[in-house]
């Protein structure tokens, strides 16, 4: 294996042997690669994200597409000691083998596991040349990992080298007071309005209550809401549903049983669930993935969903966890309650010179579409497009 390899569109060269070879372990899938993953996952001090559990990973696995195969990456020290593990997986996409990390659009996050803050200290160019022996042992072109946090609970991670993502995420830090919180994070004028409409909806629509679903049934009907109010934003928004694949339904449902999503809801005494909110967990932190409301023009006065960000700050604080994000993208409710920006990467380790190509195309496209994002006319614009697109002919 000879030549250098670029990380990402920064240019970081990285030698075929770095000063601190780490050895890579290719799994040739889930089951063969559970044993140690949930090991790092339970080891103290492990740097990782919601989206890297094995229990999560292993739920979204269903909504892979057809071809696709798992192939996990362990990455050892010399003395054999697990330090990191990214959950790929590999599909052919132009002719090209693209390695990316399980999980695609439903994960906010791509990042790997790292077994404590001494592990993710290592050079980037450590990791690089570990992942770019482990992609020519499984005949991968390119590696592709979008949506680098710099910053994970304040620990650098190595593989955030390349082009800003198009876009950031946004969270919240938690405190044992959850009333502290909601002062710190909304203003006086914010929460008296909230308190108001709150007033105004148990007026007219009975006395609601915030929900998380304790069991199958509950969690059914919460995700049957989601799905049904979800469908018709993205109808009249010009969006593809996602979860219009029975798969991705599925997935929820699996990561649901396991404990690895929680499912919130607004829902009136009668039962209508008039806003929900979906979130990857771990012990420390919620992470929002999926968020409606009901449609009903005669609700929007009372912004439900607003009513619901409320409470599921209030009961994340009340339990203990330590922080809180709201996912990818630019949104208002976002920007009115987070404190924290968390920058992101992504980065790109081509493999062979077809990943090579693949590599200056994908900086590219991320670039430009950043622009567009940045850009409120031609955001603005894409929005028309959409929504023109959408509607019946």
């Amino acid at each position: 294996m000879g030549g250098t390899m670029q990380l990402a569109a920064e240019g970081v060269a990285v030698g075929p042997a770095p000063a601190l070879a780490l050895v890579p372990e290719v799994f040739s899938g889930l089951a063969a690669a559970e044993a140690p993953w949930r090991a790092l996952e339970a080891a103290p001090g492990v740097v990782m994200t919601p989206y890297q559990r094995f229990d999560w990973v292993a739920a979204c696995a269903r909504t892979l597409p057809a071809g696709a195969r798992p192939c996990p990456v362990l990455l050892r020290d010399a003395a054999g000691r697990p330090l990191a593990l990214l959950p790929l997986f590999v599909h052919r996409e132009a002719g090209i083998r693209v390695a990316r990390v399980i999980g695609g659009r439903h994960a906010n996050f791509h990042m790997p596991l790292f077994a404590g803050p001494e592990a993710a200290a290592l050079p980037a160019e450590a990791y690089a040349g570990a992942l770019l022996q482990a992609g020519a042992r499984a005949g991968i072109d390119v590696i592709h990992l979008p949506d680098q946090p710099r910053l994970w609970n304040g620990v650098p991670n190595p593989l955030a080298r390349g082009s800003a993502s198009p876009s950031d995420a946004y969270g919240l830090a938690l405190e044992a007071d959850p009333e502290a919180v909601l002062k710190r994070c909304l203003s006086g004028d914010a929460r008296r309005k909230l308190r108001q409409k709150e007033k105004w909806l148990v007026a007219a629509h009975g006395p609601v209550t915030h929900r998380v679903a304790a069991d199958d049934a509950e969690g059914e009907a919460i995700l049957s809401a989601y799905l049904a109010q979800k469908a018709v934003r993205f109808a009249t928004s010009g969006i593809r549903d996602p979860f219009a694949d029975p798969a991705a339904r599925d997935f929820l449902k699996a990561a649901h049983r396991t404990g690895a999503l929680e499912l919130h809801a607004l829902r009136t005494e009668g039962g209508r669930i008039l806003a929900t909110f979906v979130g990857a967990v771990d012990p420390a932190r919620f992470s929002g993935m999926l968020t409606s409301f009901d449609p009903d023009p005669s609700l929007a006065r009372f912004s439900p969903g607003d009513l619901l960000l409320q409470a599921l700050i209030r009961d994340q604080a009340s339990r203990g966890r330590k922080a809180l994000d709201l996912g990818v993208g630019e949104a208002r409710y976002k920007a009115s309650v987070c404190d924290e920006t968390i920058h992101l990467v992504d980065a790109v380790i081509p493999v062979s010179l077809r990943g090579r190509a693949y590599a200056a195309a994908a900086a590219a496209g991320a670039r430009l579409k950043r622009r567009i994002k940045r850009d409120p006319r031609l955001w603005a614009l894409v929005g028309r497009v959409r929504r023109a697109m959408a509607r019946p002919a």
